[in-house]
Formats: C-alpha cells, structure tokens, sequence
C-alpha cells in the first residue's frame, strides 16, 4: 500500500469521495435509463430507479419543464452534481488535515 493511503484520514477522505462518485453513478445511470427508455418492468431498472428516486428526492421536482425528459435530466442531474461537489470537497478537507 502506498504511503498516501495509511493514514485514517486519507482513507476516510478516499470513503467518502467513492461513496459520493456511487451516488453519482446511480443518479447518471438512471438518467442514461431513462432517456434509453429502459423496460421499466426489468428488476435492475426498478432497482436504480427507487434508489435514483431516493437520492433525488430533494431535487427532483424541483424543475417545472414542459418536457418530461429535461425534468428528469435537470432534476436527477443536480443531484449527481451537487453529491459529486459536496464529497469531493470533504473529502479534500479530510485529506489535507
């Protein structure tokens, strides 16, 4: 193991920035889904999308678009976005102390 890796905080650091690039691949893959008019009836699909749902569940109303899909994009993509920064941050300042 590399020496960068031994400490608890970059650990912890490197947790935390997987755990939100998760969360950010969940909400994206939902998103791909959905434009891709994925069968709703398929165990994965429902399964990434109530997981999509509940990541999202701040935002993704949040948008009044006439077309369903920029709602989808606008609304599920914020939250990509907005977990991607926030871990990525924390994960920065954990890192460096």
């Amino acid at each position: 193991m590399s020496p960068r890796y031994r400490n608890g905080a970059n650990q912890a650091g490197t947790v935390i920035a997987v755990v939100a690039d998760v969360m950010a691949l969940i909400l994206g893959l939902w998103i791909l889904m959905y434009l891709l008019h994925a069968n709703p009836a398929n165990a994965l699909v429902q399964f990434v999308h109530d997981t999509a749902r509940w990541l999202a569940g701040w935002s993704r109303d949040l948008f009044t678009f006439n077309k369903a899909w920029a709602r989808v994009v606008a609304g599920y993509g914020l939250a990509a976005v907005v977990y991607l920064f926030i871990g990525h941050t924390i994960a920065n300042r954990i890192q460096r102390h």
